[in-house]
């Protein structure tokens, strides 16, 4: 009897502005922790963790945080097509990120076709609101552009963990059930979603609370 580590790995994409929350939201995603000094982005990082959907089916995370910076564009790019999932992230408190968000998104969707990826839109630093900070994207305002463009939508704080594990749950249920209905498949050739493999009982290791899986590309 073989048990699998997980059922199926799925590629998701943090895409956004510089600065606007992105590496912090995945650290705290997989290190359970936020993290008080984050150096910028450069180029591509790498992250990995395994959560199960509601029926039980175990599923691999690939994360990619990418650079917001102009200059590394090009490099993030290659990272598009191989994604099914894209959580198009903006500073609640800069409505210049927010206005940001129809060009991110309109840049994913060319990269990643024919696919279709499940889009959530994700609201950062919730925790500066609260603190007395001024908010620049109301929630009405961010909820209309997410319901007008078909997006799941969710605010979050890096550094309390609100609604860090929805903003990442969200996205892998919506794949999850396009694989159910036939709209996904995998693919030969397509990383964005990929079936898992299996391991003897006698191993007895356990990756659900994952470390983090890191790499950089420059």
């Amino acid at each position: 009897m073989v048990e699998p580590i997980f059922d199926y790995q799925f590629r998701l994409i943090l895409i956004g502005d510089s600065t606007v929350g992105k590496s912090s939201l995945l650290k705290y995603f997989t290190d359970g922790k936020f993290a008080e000094l984050s150096d910028p982005t450069v180029g591509v990082d790498f992250f990995a963790r395994i959560i199960e959907v509601k029926d039980g089916t175990r599923i691999k995370l690939q994360l990619w945080d990418t650079a917001g910076q102009e200059r590394f564009r090009s490099i993030t790019k290659s990272y598009y097509r191989n994604s099914v999932g894209v959580l198009l992230v903006y500073d609640i408190c800069n409505h210049a990120s927010f206005e940001h968000i129809p060009l991110w998104m309109m840049e994913a969707k060319r990269h990643i076709e024919p696919h279709r990826p499940v889009f959530a839109l994700t609201g950062c630093k919730m925790d500066l609101v609260n603190n007395g900070a001024r908010r620049e994207v109301s929630k009405d305002e961010a909820k209309a552009f997410a319901e007008q463009n078909g997006l799941h939508f969710v605010e979050t704080s890096a550094r309390t963990g609100v609604n860090v594990e929805e903003a990442f749950n969200m996205v892998t249920q919506e794949v999850y059930n396009r694989i159910q209905t036939g709209e996904y498949q995998v693919e030969d050739g397509w990383d964005g979603i990929k079936t898992g493999f299996a391991r003897p009982n006698s191993l007895d290791f356990n990756l659900v609370v994952a470390e983090p899986e890191r790499s950089s590309c420059c």
